[in-house]
């Protein structure tokens, strides 16, 4: 069989992005050496990953990248790159009672970084048993996944940007791409500025509240790790108990952040631009917004009437309880609906029926052009149209009613693409929930079926925390290896919107 793909051209360039994934390296080697902790793990996986990228870039020494080359290398390197991120975890835990001395755990959690999943297999998440570097590169990997580790490749190399409108759209989230200028890098760039300065932004107050005594633990370190995690809804955090291990005024104020990070970057370069009409009139960000508002007082009200005992003084008439429960049910709903994954309190332990409104948070996701991830709420949207427009014609078999979002009828190609898409995806999540099951019942591991289902839908969605065992201060550890396999598999395909992925084990793409 002739090979219609020319998969040299994709390892050579695959081969690019990781020799330059070396210099992100150097930020956990700095604080290594500001902590006087061991330099030698990141020095020598610095060495490897760059003689690693040589390596695979001698297999096409001028690579001319096709739509299909381009497809193969954004699958390529995501998968790579998780692999290499994998790296510092097994070297740290090598000889000693760390779980991810394990190299599927470390993969599971390197690949949880990357794809901004925040689902961990730590048993002991703190730097009090790893290293203030190697949480900072744990940070630094969902940072990095965030907006894209092509498209910060596409600012930067122009052999890249060649292609980039292809990349792109196999990379980013959401049904559709949407060039800011005529340049796909110079869109890139904007992008990746716009996420480094909200991140910066974010560091700065959260190390502001701790200047001012607010936030006693938000120190330097906690400040920037949780900037590099709170923009790419990634949800990890140095600290076991998560966000709940600091003041009210930090958990204030990242929620508005994590709202930023769930919302269209694109409209933030709108903003800046003078034109913030375009804002307020976007369809999806009204239907976001709205979201958010409807379950934080659906939240709030169970909250706040004692539905979830878990959090004590959430009980009507003590004093503080009408802020607490609008703040719990605020952070709540919008790290889990666009995917973020903090935690203010153990959710695990709320009543049903607040579990029910969090999981139904978990398949909203966020908008396209975020970094939130799920299903996305443009895509609910036509869903939606596309069944009122059935029932509409059911009676009107005559009548021609095209889709239409914020004034625009919707091309049926792109309304076959939105359905193929969420029906995959929840065929997928339903399949892999059934595995799930059976496997850890073949090592007599118990699971209920919220806990399956979260587990499936945390990790596809790339949401991160689950329910019962898996919730928000638990862990992946106890699941088999198989299973953890698959939940690798599930991050990465989720992060790369299933499709760009799947098509790979297609023989039509290979075939000429």
């Amino acid at each position: 069989m002739t090979l219609r793909v020319d998969w040299r051209a994709s390892v050579a360039l695959t081969g690019t992005v990781i020799k330059y994934l070396a210099l992100t390296l150097l930020v956990p080697l700095v604080v290594a050496i500001i902590y006087q902790e061991e330099m030698l793990v990141f020095v020598a996986t610095i060495a490897l990953t760059v003689a690693i990228g040589h390596a695979l870039e001698q297999f096409d020494p001028e690579p001319d990248l096709r739509p299909r080359e381009a497809m193969l290398l954004v699958a390529l390197s995501w998968f790579t790159v998780a692999l290499i991120g994998a790296i510092p975890y097994v070297l740290a835990g090598y000889g000693t009672t760390s779980t991810l001395a394990h190299p599927v755990n470390a993969l599971f959690e390197s690949m949880s970084g990357f794809t901004t999943t925040g689902a961990t297999v730590m048993g002991e998440i703190s730097v009090e048993q790893h290293s203030h570097a190697l949480m900072m590169w744990r940070q630094l990997t969902q940072w990095l996944g965030g907006m894209g580790i092509i498209v910060l490749m596409i600012a930067i190399l122009p052999e890249l940007a060649v292609n980039g409108s292809q990349l792109i759209r196999a990379e980013a989230p959401g049904p559709e791409l949407q060039k800011l200028t005529p340049k796909i890098a110079e869109t890139a760039r904007i992008l990746w500025l716009v996420y480094f300065g909200f991140t910066i932004v974010l560091i700065g107050l959260l190390y502001g509240l701790h200047l001012v005594g607010l936030a006693p633990n938000m120190d330097f370190y906690n400040a920037v790790a949780h900037g590099f995690t709170t923009l790419p809804t990634g949800g990890f955090s140095p600290e076991a108990n998560s966000v709940a291990a600091f003041s009210a005024a930090v958990q204030w104020v990242i929620i508005p952040f994590m709202m930023v990070a769930g919302t269209n970057f694109a409209l933030f370069w709108y903003v800046l631009r003078g034109e913030p009409r375009r804002f307020i009139q976007n369809t999806e960000f009204r239907a976001y917004a709205g979201a958010i508002a409807v379950m934080t007082a659906l939240l709030g009200a169970l909250l706040y009437s004692g539905a979830a005992p878990a959090l004590g003084a959430l009980g009507g008439t003590t004093e503080g309880a009408s802020e607490s429960a609008l703040r719990h049910a605020a952070f709540q709903i919008v790290s889990l609906l666009n995917s973020t994954g903090y935690a203010t309190s153990d959710f695990a332990q709320w009543d049903g029926t607040s579990q029910v409104v969090l999981l139904t948070a978990m398949f909203i996701g966020g908008s396209a052009g975020s970094t939130g991830g799920g299903i996305k709420i443009i895509r609910w949207l036509v869903v939606f149209k596309v069944a009122r427009r059935e029932l509409f014609t059911a009676a009107h078999p005559t009548a021609v009613k095209p889709i239409r979002l914020g004034g625009y009828v919707v091309d049926e190609d792109v309304i076959r693409a939105v359905l193929s898409f969420s029906l995959l995806y929840l065929l997928i999540f339903a399949a892999a929930t059934v595995f799930i099951v059976i496997d850890s019942a073949r090592i007599g591991y118990s699971l209920t079926p919220l806990e399956a289902i979260s587990a499936s839908i945390a990790t596809i969605g790339n949401i991160g925390p689950g329910f019962g065992s898996l919730g928000p201060f638990g862990s992946y550890l106890e699941f088999p290896i198989s299973s953890k396999l698959v939940m690798i598999f599930l991050m990465w395909i989720g992060r790369l919107e299933i499709i760009p992925a799947l098509v790979l084990f297609t023989g039509a793409f290979w075939k000429r």
